[in-house]
């Protein structure tokens, strides 16, 4: 595995098409988050070099698509093994190049890679298909789905290679090949990937990785003729504008966007529980997750002890160097974004909200080193109105809101009062409530008494403005896949 930079190195990546690294003659900087200096450079690829990424991909795809699920699973699972055999330097290369944690990269971001990869191997083998008899006719109707071709992949910077997997894992092993498009933001840990294909037995081509920004290469991505299947991850503006990019081309298209996740706390809710775990939605990876809690509705009865509980937990949570494991949040992932989110809770408090912990009242204590990072505390502030920007926009940081309500039914209408409808969490002993407000919520995954438990089998996505489609064992199988119907008469 390649070693990283260090301080007076930069490390520079090449693209991977065809089997092979490719240099590129025009470069971004990327910078690590933990200090604000450039620590490696990362192409500015363009249409020139999607090109060749495609073409590879066409070339591979008739034998990849001819060998059996099987005979795909096999690398898939090799590739997993490799992962897993270099945890660490994935870890470390993660943790870097986002900000995250060493030990959030540890635990979640690089054993959900090789998960993921296991994962789509195993299901990809026990998919069915449809039958049916038509006696009166003297017909027997089958259907059989095959892949679709060359897939194009966009992945976010949150969680880089967690997500990344999550679209090339089923991508390949339903027979397709990729061309995939990180974050020009988080790249490194993709291109690691990459020198591990050969040795998993990956035939060249199959797996083609581009990097650049989403204006050159993920345009000339979304809008090439032979890429028939677009898979993004990503800002809601950003999916508008490949839909538009792609529609000339009717490119199956699936989209899994932002959110402004409301928690919904009745009186008789576990208190110790929920705000353990409150704390976790609302914080983990700096706020950086799409499924992160960003509005709080708690019941009046209530609003008060669980403010004071809250807001101490919160005061708790330790924002730090990444590599010291007792940090429970890292670095944001730029200036830029840590300025945008900063922005957010000015304007709550121009607009009379109240801060109680985090930005302008808690100090972070850094080394010299890390002075210029971009780090944030964990951010709590009540007396907002639900048509505030802040509870309205998603601010994608470790900033939530915190607001009373009074009965089920307003609470379902001010939750469901967004253009967002990514997640929920509702948190209650009874039974039946959890299910009727569950029901009623206009979310993609409602979680009860929990936060981020995922059966990777079931359906992931949103609704409204939070994504078209869905992602996970079965529904990634459809989409990756064309479907035939076949009338045999006898």
């Amino acid at each position: 595995m390649p070693k990283m930079a260090d301080n007076r190195t930069h490390l520079v990546l090449e693209n991977y098409i065809g089997g092979m690294f490719v240099p590129c003659s025009r470069h971004i900087d990327s910078y690590d988050p933990s200090t604000g200096e450039v620590y490696c450079r990362v192409p500015d690829s363009d249409k020139e070099e999607v090109e060749a990424a495609v073409k590879a991909a066409k070339e591979a795809f008739p034998e990849w698509s001819s060998k059996s699920p099987a005979e795909r699973a096999k690398v898939l699972h090799k590739l997993a093994d490799l992962i897993e055999a270099h945890l660490e330097e994935f870890a470390l290369a993660e943790s870097k190049d986002q900000g995250k944690t060493i030990t959030f990269a540890r635990t979640v971001d690089i054993p959900r890679s090789a998960h993921n990869f296991r994962f789509f191997a195993s299901s990809v083998l026990h998919h069915t298909t449809d039958c049916s008899q038509m006696d009166h006719m003297g017909c027997v109707n089958y259907t059989v789905r095959s892949p679709v071709g060359v897939a194009g992949l966009i992945s976010p910077w949150n969680l880089p290679l967690y997500l990344l997997t999550w679209k090339i894992a089923p991508a390949i092993a339903t027979g397709n090949t990729v061309v995939a498009k990180p974050s020009e933001m988080t790249s490194v840990t993709a291109w690691m990937m990459c020198k591990l294909l050969e040795e998993a037995g990956m035939p060249p081509g199959v797996v083609n990785i581009v990097f650049g920004t989403g204006p050159r290469a993920g345009d000339a991505l979304v809008s090439h003729p032979d890429v028939p299947l677009i898979s993004f991850t990503g800002s809601t503006g950003t999916a508008r504008v490949i839909t538009e990019h792609s529609a000339p081309y009717c490119k199956k298209l699936s989209l899994e966007l932002g959110g402004k996740n409301p928690a919904i706390i009745f009186q008789d809710a576990n208190l110790e529980e929920c705000i353990a775990t409150t704390v976790r939605s609302s914080f983990s990876n700096q706020g950086e997750i799409c499924l992160c809690t960003s509005r709080i509705f708690v019941e009046r009865s209530i609003y008060p002890e669980f403010l004071q509980k809250f807001v101490e937990a919160a005061q708790r949570w330790r924002t730090g160097v990444p590599t010291d494991t007792s940090s429970d949040n890292g670095a944001l992932i730029s200036k830029e974004h840590l300025e945008k989110v900063r922005g957010y809770v000015k304007l709550a408090q121009a607009e009379g909200g109240k801060v109680h912990c985090g930005e302008g009242v808690d100090t972070l204590e850094l080394p010299e080193r890390n002075q210029n990072g971009y780090f944030m505390p964990p951010t709590v502030i009540t007396d907002v109105t639900d048509t505030s920007r802040c509870m309205q926009e998603e601010i994608f940081g470790p900033v939530t809101c915190v607001v009373p309500f009074d009965s089920e039914e307003e609470v379902i209408r001010r939750a469901n009062g967004v253009k967002y409808g990514l997640s929920a969490t509702v948190w209650s002993r009874d039974v039946g409530r959890v299910h009727r407000v569950a029901r009623s919520l206009q979310a993609g995954l409602v979680w009860t008494n929990c936060w981020l438990i995922r059966d990777l089998n079931l359906p992931f996505g949103g609704m409204k403005s939070s994504g078209v489609g869905r992602e996970g064992g079965q529904d990634s199988y459809h989409f990756f896949t064309e479907v035939k119907t076949i009338t045999i008469k006898h």
